[in-house]
């Protein structure tokens, strides 16, 4: 059995790690309250965004755009949004998860991946190249970022280097649930229309090519950048989780150290009060 000591020593290394995953987890927990702000702010507007170029791309002209138009289904781009650090608990994790089984799906394409995110670069760069990659961004996420990989997104699909985009990425639930989700951002799907339905025409003021040559790049940047803070919400969310069941457990383990540490402690008392005992019924 180990010495009380022993024992003592390492119930100091948890109460210090301890100490820490505590503070981590308040810090997480203020960096969620901002990113929630910032997803409040911002889903309704992407939201909106969305749902106006599905009606938009179903009574349109494809030949309005390029971007309007659908190719033919043979080289995908994938961007996987993954953290750039750990300790986040299965965050990470269940985005590789979910990014594998796309990329199996679509075994019969030439699939490219792109990554933001050190995680997840790490990781895809062990079995296949990286097409393109952004690390250290969740520090302060701005609209900048989402326009350079917007237009990068947008020159591949104009020069049909592209056929197909996906976005995945965590959508941010609540402080204890992500979702982990897929997202066709290139070509724009359109809007399902009902049977007997007859698609509406549009008047377009100004005309139809100017108003899609400023909506449609527009609406991949407020794509991305959605994407990015619904990823940098969940993350910290999920940062805050772990590091509170890692606290909690902690607690759980010094206790359990401190018990065995006092019965070491009275079972070498024991032994000590035995032996004198037992020196003293000799010597009479």
């Amino acid at each position: 059995m180990a010495k009380a000591q022993d024992i003592k020593r390492r119930i100091r290394s948890i109460g210090n790690t301890r100490q820490l995953t505590r503070a981590m987890k308040m810090v997480s927990a203020s960096k969620l309250r901002r990113a929630q702000d910032r997803i409040l702010a911002a889903r309704p507007y992407a939201e909106k965004t969305r749902n106006l170029l599905r009606s938009l791309k179903a009574r349109a002209n494809p030949e309005l755009n390029p971007l309007l138009q659908v190719h033919q289904e043979n080289r995908t781009q994938v961007i996987v949004i993954t953290a750039d650090k750990g300790l986040a608990g299965a965050f990470n994790a269940n985005i590789v998860r979910l990014a594998e089984t796309l990329l199996t799906d679509l075994s019969d394409r030439d699939v490219t991946v792109s990554t933001v995110g050190k995680r997840g670069r790490d990781y895809f760069a062990r079995s296949r190249t990286v097409e393109k990659q952004w690390v250290d961004v969740f520090r302060d996420i701005q609209f900048s970022l989402a326009e350079e990989i917007g237009q990068w997104i947008i020159d591949l699909y104009v020069r049909g280097e592209t056929d197909q985009v996906y976005l995945i990425y965590n959508e941010f639930k609540s402080a204890i649930q992500a979702n982990p989700t897929v997202q066709q951002l290139l070509p724009v799907e359109a809007e399902q229309l009902e049977g007997g339905q007859v698609a509406d025409e549009y008047i377009y003021e100004p005309e139809a090519q100017q108003l899609f040559a400023s909506l449609l790049p527009h609406y991949v940047e407020v794509q991305v950048f959605h994407a990015l803070l619904e990823s940098a919400a969940a993350e910290h969310a999920a940062r805050m989780t772990a590091m509170d069941n890692a606290t909690n457990n902690a607690g759980d383990l010094i206790e359990s150290l401190t018990l065995t540490m006092n019965r070491v402690r009275q079972a070498a008392i024991t032994t000590e009060i035995i032996e004198v005992v037992s020196g003293a019924e000799a010597l009479r």
